[in-house]
């Protein structure tokens, strides 16, 4: 039986991430700058480039989880065609989304008990995200049902490692992530912190280096120690309006590791919101988280 793959916008599929992989329904997302209420993915009305002039403009961002009637919908219309549902969203740790998916899916599973839908928790965010979809797409290729690629999702989760920096604390401050005190001092310092996604889909500050070069120089770090290609090649860079620095740690990888299969996407509003312009996310699928 034939199913479809559903993600949302803060997967972060953009650019390669995209590339040569069957049809995945993304379900646009809000995002709300100055208390005006825009929707960025498909068919929306929000860019990435805008986005970012207007949080470089000074203009406030915040998200939304998605509406339980909007899973309801695209559920729905797959049920409806006869088709089962799998849904990889962000996090549970980070969203309240994914409950109303799972909400959503038991209401459904009683409308069609002919049809299965799934709704694990990917424990991944941004980027990570997007590269995990990304591989379970290219299985969804090679001919694995949808419970074959959901158990590859629960066995595989915690192999999808993704470090990232960020360039201002101000929107980590803003989503309370720190204290306005830690903000402040981190600024003044040139603090560039160093976070994961760890096992459980939350957030975790692993170092604190201090400027872009010594901070891309610890995302290198934590790749030359657990990277793992014998799992999967692909490596996926995504940034927050900041290309050239992505362009230079591609580089840098692609120096020491020519096998790489590297792919550069774009950090959206979702998670751009939360962290601002110059974020820089390393992905790859390695050890554990």
């Amino acid at each position: 039986m034939s199913y479809q793959i559903i993600a949302d916008a803060s997967g972060d599929l953009t650019g390669d991430l995209l590339r040569d992989l069957p049809f995945i329904d993304i379900i646009p997302m809000e995002v709300v700058l100055d208390q005006q209420s825009f929707t960025y993915g498909p068919g929306g009305d929000l860019t990435i480039p805008d986005f970012y002039r207007a949080l470089r403009s000074g203009k406030c961002a915040s998200t939304s989880q998605i509406n339980p009637l909007v899973y309801q919908e695209c559920f729905r219309r797959y049920l409806s065609e006869g088709k089962d549902v799998l849904y990889l969203g962000l996090t549970a740790a980070l969203s309240g989304s994914l409950g109303n998916a799972q909400m959503i899916a038991d209401e459904l599973r009683e409308e069609f008990p002919d049809r299965k839908i799934f709704c694990p928790d990917t424990c991944c965010a941004s980027g990570g995200q997007g590269m995990f979809i990304r591989l379970c797409a290219q299985k969804q290729m090679e001919g694995y049902d949808i419970e074959q690629l959901v158990q590859f999702v629960e066995d595989n989760k915690d192999y999808c490692c993704h470090w990232f920096t960020v360039d201002t604390l101000e929107h980590l401050k803003r989503g309370g992530r720190i204290s306005p005190t830690a903000a402040a001092i981190g600024t003044l310092l040139q603090v560039k912190p160093l976070l994961h996604v760890i096992k459980d889909g939350s957030l975790e500050v692993a170092e604190k280096p201090r400027g872009t070069k010594k901070a891309m120089k610890a995302q290198m770090a934590r790749m030359e120690a657990g990277w793992r290609p014998d799992i999967c090649k692909t490596v996926c860079i995504a940034h927050a309006d900041c290309r050239d620095r992505a362009e230079e740690l591609r580089d840098l990888i692609l120096a020491k590791h020519p096998e790489a299969e590297i792919l550069l996407s774009e950090i959206g509003p979702v998670i751009g919101a939360h962290v601002g312009p110059g974020m820089l996310m390393l992905g790859f699928w390695g050890d554990a988280k």
